[in-house]
């Protein structure tokens, strides 16, 4: 068994749903999330900008200072998501966290490599891919 695995294994083990004491954020009613919920946290004067260079947009919620991008569990393998971004493990909700992008369809998701991809290009950084590519 892996590293990844284990790690993987360790946030599912809590079955209340909290991550360090915070709530998840909420899948909408009628969504699922077949591969678990992490976050992507921007400064909200971003959000407008990223949304037009993803091909899709996932849940996202704001608490007025950032936007949370909702993406698939482990998406920061082999990523150093650029400062001011945030990647948050189990999407934790901020307390003034309301949705304002909900998706067609039943996925939460907004594609993790588009949406780094867009936050590097607005940020002016250059992509970091942290880990070597294999094939």
């Amino acid at each position: 068994m892996g590293l990844d695995t284990l790690v993987r294994i360790r946030r599912e083990q809590d079955p209340s749903g909290d991550v360090g004491g915070a709530p998840r954020m909420p899948v909408p009613e009628g969504m699922t999330a077949p591969l678990g919920c992490d976050a992507v946290a921007v400064p909200a004067r971003f959000g407008p900008v990223i949304v037009p260079r993803l091909p899709r947009v996932g849940c996202v919620y704001t608490d007025g200072d950032r936007w949370w991008w909702i993406v698939p569990s482990d998406s920061d393998h082999d990523l150093a998501w650029p400062a001011p971004g945030l990647y948050v493990h189990g999407a934790p909700v901020p307390r003034a966290a309301r949705l304002i992008h909900r998706p067609e369809g039943t996925v939460p998701y907004t594609p993790p490599i588009p949406l780094y991809l867009a936050l590097c290009r607005v940020l002016g950084a250059a992509p970091d891919w942290s880990g070597a590519i294999s094939a």
